[in-house]
Order: structure tokens, then sequence, then C-alpha cells
């Protein structure tokens, strides 16, 4: 039965060929990447909140006090399914994704089609202080990346279909075609072309779909925008906008600093006992914390402050405004340590939906000061909540139009493009200068595998190093006599460079053929001359597990050396040349560009 299968396959493989373009052919698969994407957003969703009704019927029943030990049971399930099932370690969603479109040209595991399935659910539906947006977009890339292999599409293709994914996924969770297109095209550094255009609009309008089909109208904000931007108000703005920035540094400040603070607990059951305990304890005096926070954003919106704060320790004290705000204060301030605690105890999730929620609180706390300065200002905390998002969203993800697009559409709010291009700006440009990656990407940025709108630096990195490297190279030892050396290596060698390598195979040196031309023929020197004579040290080493390939064309430019040496854990590997390397770079960027 599976051969007959493969045959099937194989003659619709080849019928395809013959009778669909490839440009029509990735317009289909991009239409099935938005479905599938789409499906599994869809699903991703209603299993985290089966789970966390049924652990919300529990906080009910006993009060705030479950909220201690609900995180250590999600994250201990997590552990488990990790441990015993998945058998790697847990990687940032979007990070994977782009270290995938960078050094693996697209190529995704299986595995990760169900893995965020299994553990965002756990960890958010028990009360991980994390988003699902992440998880979703990771699934759906993982499903566009094995239909891309299933179907034989080259590494450009696979790379677009998983752009395509990550629209769909973002376009069936907020209901935003628009925002979902320009988020592929600013996280994924994708180049907005007719030739990704259609592609990205196919598989957005298809994750919509998918959407409306299994959630119906169901929208994640029930808001309709009641207050217009006023002039009046631009100064606010401009001031949230800075407050946002500070609160964008903040939080990935602060997501690194606790990664680091739980490096000495080698072993993940303690990472997951204290980071359980403190997530707890910050979820029993501030409830809002809990699982994504989406109930908190749409109480605040509906200026239901006091519903948004759940039953906190502080209750008899809410009357007091003040309070409140410094309550909204605290949610800003906690919702980052919370969720990267998650993160450092072994959930799984996303930054983008707390990053949302930090917003909103920020937003709201800015418009209860202004509205109680006693100074007779008066704005609208609805629209300072929904301005807030975005300018956390410009700053923490660096990307400015998606925040502008995403909260007009998902409130219909497009009277505000003023404010919020005012505070998204202001936020993103405070921040840029500031942090110079996000937390998306400073561990791609470190090691040399972040693509960016810079054509050229990411052309060197999609580049592989193993691609460039020759080892076709003669090696000599420094005791090797000069006959030797012309009988064995010189005679039967095409090149004009000899690595000198001792017993266990560390480089020690380079021999050129000019370093022995005027020797060559001078038999009294055969066998009284060793190699050790002639040998120099390499202008420079190419270092393979360490040096990126913008390193490695920098070595070249500083030391004006047309071949350098590659060290691999301490041995020698082989050789790069100047011209194989520019011609590589060449090739890739005129297929990047095409």
């Amino acid at each position: 039965m599976p051969n007959q299968i493969n045959t099937y396959f194989t003659r619709f493989l080849k019928w395809r060929y013959k009778h669909i373009s490839n440009k029509t052919f990735t317009h289909i698969m991009s239409v099935m990447v938005g479905l599938l994407a789409g499906l599994a957003a869809v699903t991703l969703k209603n299993i985290t909140y089966f789970i966390q009704s049924l652990a919300e019927k529990g906080i009910v029943l006993s009060g705030n006090e479950l909220h201690f030990i609900l995180p250590i049971i999600g994250l201990t399930l997590v552990y488990l399914y990790v441990k015993f099932v998945h058998k790697d370690r847990l990687q940032h969603a979007i990070s994977s994704i782009l270290f995938a479109l960078s050094k693996r040209k697209g190529v995704i595991p299986l595995k990760k089609i169900y893995t965020p399935l299994i553990t965002a659910p756990l960890t958010v539906g028990f009360g991980g202080s994390v988003g699902l947006l992440g998880p979703a977009v990771a699934s759906g890339s993982a499903i566009s990346s094995n239909l891309g292999n299933l179907f034989h599409v080259n590494a450009k293709t696979r790379s677009l279909l998983i752009a395509c994914a990550s629209a769909g996924a973002i376009a069936s969770i907020f209901q935003s075609p628009i925002a979902a297109i320009i988020f592929a095209v600013e996280v994924f550094s994708l180049d907005l072309t007719m030739i990704s255009m259609l592609p990205l609009l196919l598989a957005s309008i298809s994750g919509v779909l998918t959407s409306y089909f299994f959630m119906g109208n169901e929208v994640l904000f029930d808001f309709n925008l009641t207050d217009n931007f006023e002039v009046k108000d631009t100064m606010f703005y401009i001031i949230l906008g800075v407050g946002t920035a500070f609160a964008s540094i903040y939080f990935t400040k602060m997501y690194f600093a606790i990664l680091k603070l739980f490096e000495p607990f080698k072993s993940p059951k303690y990472r997951l006992l204290v980071g359980g305990l403190a997530i707890g304890t910050m979820l029993y005096f501030i409830p809002a914390l809990y699982g994504e926070g989406f109930g908190f954003i749409n109480n605040l919106l509906h200026g239901e402050h006091i519903k948004a704060l759940g039953e906190t320790p502080f209750n008899e004290y809410l009357d007091n405004i003040w309070v409140v705000i410094l309550l909204l204060f605290s949610i800003t301030v906690f919702k980052a340590i919370a969720t990267t605690t998650t993160f450092a105890a072994g959930g799984a999730g996303g930054i983008f939906i707390p990053t949302m929620v930090m917003g909103s609180a920020l937003g709201n706390m800015v418009a209860k000061i202004i509205n109680n300065i006693g100074l007779d200002f008066n704005v609208s905390e609805s629209n300072f909540t929904l301005i807030g998002m975005a300018g956390l969203i410009a700053g923490v993800i660096h990307a400015p139009l998606t925040a502008i697009f995403l909260i007009a559409e998902i409130t219909g709010g497009y009277e505000l493009f003023v404010p919020l291009m005012i505070t998204a700006s202001i936020s993103y440009l405070i921040t840029k200068n500031t942090v110079d990656y996000t937390i998306y990407t400073r561990e791609l940025a470190e090691r040399g595998a972040l693509l960016t709108h810079d054509k050229d630096q990411t052309v060197l990195t999609l580049m592989q190093l193993d691609d460039v490297i020759e080892k076709n190279f003669k090696t000599v030892r420094p005791e090797t006599t000069l006959g030797e050396m012309l009988h064995n290596s010189v005679a039967k060698s095409t090149r004009n460079i000899f690595p000198v390598i001792d017993a266990k195979k560390a480089l020690l040196g380079i021999v050129l053929l000019d370093d022995i031309r005027e020797f060559m023929f001078d038999t009294s020197l055969y066998a009284t001359t060793t190699v050790e004579t002639f040998m120099h040290a390499a202008p420079e080493h190419i270092f393979y597990d360490k040096d990126s390939m913008q390193e490695v064309m920098q070595k070249f430019q500083d030391s004006g050396a047309w071949n350098l040496p590659v060290i691999k854990d301490g041995k020698y590997l082989g050789f790069v040349s100047k011209s194989k390397l520019l011609t590589a770079y060449r090739r890739k960027l005129i297929n990047f560009t095409k």
C-alpha cells in the first residue's frame, strides 16, 4: 500500500511539473498553507481555552490560593512531555523560525508541527503568563516547511511559504489580514515585492476565513471606537510614546536578565520549581497576570478596571483611583517578569500578546493619571489603552507598522491613525536607538544568523561556510624533507599552497609555492632541508564554529590574502579562497534578488 501511494504521488509531481508553473503552484500552496496555519491557530486557542476553563473553575471554588499550584502543574506537564516525548530543548518560536530561514534553508522538523499545540496550551492554560501567537506561528511554519519538502519546492519558495504561514496564523488569531502581511515583512525581513505580495495576501485571507469558519464572528476585542482623536491631546500621545519606549527597553533588558538569573539552575526540575512558585506568587497578588490576558485588555477597553484587576488582596482600597493606577503600573512591571519567568522555568509560548497586555495597562494608567491630576484634562482612557498596546509592540518587536495596522484592524479604529503613528514611531525610534536587537533577534545576531532588510548582509547570512571550503590541498609535516615534499605533494597537487600539520592535525603554518620556487632545482637541499625551514604563519585563520560569513569576508579584507585556512575543533579542515567566496556570494545575490 505505501509503495502504491508513493507511485501515485510521483505521478502527481510529474503531472504538476508539466502542467502547473512554479508561480501558480506557489499561489496554490500559499492558500493551502494559510488554511492549515489558521487551523493550527484555532486548534491552539480552543485547547488552551478548554484547559483554562477547567483551571478557572478550580480557582473560583478555592479562591486565589490555587494560583500557587496551577503554574507548577502546567510546567510539570510540559517538562514531562519534553523529557519523554519531544526529547529536545524547547526553543523560542519566532527565533527558531528565523534561524531555520537563515541557516537551514527553511527546513523545520516535523515534530514542531504538533509540539507547540501541546506545550503552549499546557503552559498558558495553567496560568503561564505568555501568549499563543508565537506557538501558532511556529506550528504553521513547520506545516509549510514540511509541505514544501513534500512537494519538492526550492529553498527560496519554502522560505516564502513560511512567511505565508505566519501571516495565516496571525490573520486567524486577530482577524487582521493587513497586519498579518506587514508582520511577515517586518519580522521575517521579507522583501515586499509583487512576487511575495500575492502569496502573502492569499495566505492571510485563507487564515481569516478559517477563523470565521470555526469561530464565527467571535472577535478578541469586543469593542467599538467611540472617541475620536483630538489635536489638543497630541502632547499626551507623545508622552505615551516616550513611556512605551522606556517600558519596551525595560521588557527587553528584563527578559535577558531573568534568563541569566536562571542559568545557575542546571537541573530543569529546579528551574520548574523556583519559576512555578515565583509565577504563583505573582498571580496571587496580581491575578490579571494569569495566562494571555485578553480578558484584562477587554475589561480596560470597556472602562471596567475593577473587573480587569480581578480579586486582589487590595480590593478594599480600589475606591481610591491612585491605588488602581498603582496596580496598573504593577501589571506593566510584573507582566514582563512573569512572562520571562515562565520561559525560564521551561514553559512554551510567545511574547507578542504579553507585550499587548503591558501596553494596555500602561496606556490606561497614563490616561487615568492625566484625568486625575486635577488640571481639568480629559482624555479617552480606551483610546490610550489601544495606543499603549501599539507603542509596546513597536518598541519590543521593532515592528511599528505591524503595531499601527494591528490595533487599527482589530478595533476598527482607523480614526486613530494619527495618534497610533505618533506613539508607535516615537517608541520605535527611542527603543531602536537604545536596544539594537529584539528578544527575537539578539541571540541570532550574536551567532551571525540574523536576516535583515540589508541585502548584502542577508546574502552573507544565507551563505554556508561548508559550501566554500576546499579540501583538495596536499598537507605536509614540518619534518618532511624538501625532496619528499616536491615528489609527494608539489608534483601531485594543482594548488600553490601547502598546509603544515602535526600528528594531531593541528595547523602549524603554511608553505607557498613561491616560498620554495628558487630551491626546487637545487638537489643538494632535498635531503638536508625540511619543510619547517620554509614554513610561516597564515595571515589569518577562519574558525569553523565561531566565525560568521560577515567575519570571514572581513578577515579576507583585512589580511589581503587570497586563501585562508579553516580550523575546526583545533584541527585543520581546509581552505577558503577569496575567488570562490566572491563567486558564491554573487550567485547567492542573483538568486536572492531575482
